[in-house]
């Protein structure tokens, strides 16, 4: 499996599927079926031929047997933190080292997947490449559609339901006056839709620009491989050190805060309730660590 950008396929799709596991009953069985999810959900990008299909889903299978093998545990230590961290209540610098821990390992994860991300950019046609392109396309019309549609009243309100969809899942329901405060501090973040627009696109044109290179010069894998962890380099320091850096800071630190305001906010019934599904998650990820399959 292969092809890569500021995020890449694979973490574009694995933070797809964290998003998915949160709002799933069982974890276990959102995981357990993550391979299919990620062959069907690459497929639907470059419409994967004959000879591709049997090693991608062979890459793929690969690529979870590692991340059983090797992360699961990981991730049971960063969700104890975090369980700590509700009981005593953290401090924004708290939840800061928690976001950075995260991604660092997905930046890891998506170095860990560069070889075979370059297999597939190696031996992507021209249709496929097109057919990216279309995808990719499709995406930002959905994007606009959503998150860009009326005036930033209207954003601002849409934005703060996606957080609160989230929230409702791990503290449960909140009163009204609740709700007015955090509705408050989400319209705290900045809004500017068409920077992140710009940056998916500024993104997938990466990519196609490196898919259609790797074509046209027929690079090797070991020189495809090393434009990806470029890509993948490039994508986690342009929050840092672009142009746009000063907005990317006060965004991150905006979430932060509001984040810090829910658990602030929260009502021991729903801290109960976060730790409840924080404990679901930690058994659910040391029962699969435990499956070697």
């Amino acid at each position: 499996m292969r092809l890569s950008g500021g995020r890449t396929f694979y973490g574009l799709f694995l933070l797809m599927l964290m998003a998915a596991m949160t709002a799933c009953s069982s974890l276990r069985l959102a995981y357990n079926n993550g391979d299919t999810l990620l062959y069907w959900w690459i497929d639907g990008y470059v419409d994967l031929n004959g000879d591709q299909k049997e090693w991608v889903k062979d890459d793929i299978d690969k690529l979870f047997r590692w991340h059983r093998k090797t992360q699961l545990n990981d991730y049971i230590q960063l969700l104890q933190t975090a369980q700590r961290q509700l009981t005593v209540g953290p401090t924004q610098a708290d939840l800061q080292t928690d976001f950075d821990e995260i991604k660092k390992r997905t930046q890891s994860l998506l170095m860990k997947a560069a070889p075979e991300l370059a297999d597939l950019a190696r031996s992507l046609q021209p249709d496929q490449i097109t057919a990216l392109e279309r995808k990719f396309a499709s995406n930002n019309a959905e994007f606009r559609k959503k998150n860009m549609r009326g005036d930033a009243e209207a954003q601002q309100r849409f934005r703060y339901k996606k957080s609160m969809d989230q929230f409702e899942l791990w503290f449960g329901g909140f009163t009204s006056e609740q709700e007015e405060a955090i509705r408050k501090a989400s319209d705290a973040r900045p809004l500017n839709n068409e920077i992140w627009l710009d940056e998916r696109i500024r993104r997938q044109k990466a990519i196609v620009a490196l898919a259609r290179k790797v074509q046209a010069e027929k690079m090797s894998k070991e020189a495809t491989t090393a434009a990806i962890q470029e890509l993948i380099k490039d994508g986690f320091e342009r929050l840092d050190k672009s142009e746009r850096s000063a907005f990317f800071d006060a965004y991150e630190a905006a979430n932060l805060k509001l984040v810090l305001t829910v658990i602030q906010l929260a009502t021991p019934v729903q801290k109960a309730h976060a730790q409840k599904r924080m404990q679901g998650w930690i058994d659910d990820f040391r029962t699969l660590a435990a499956d070697q399959r």
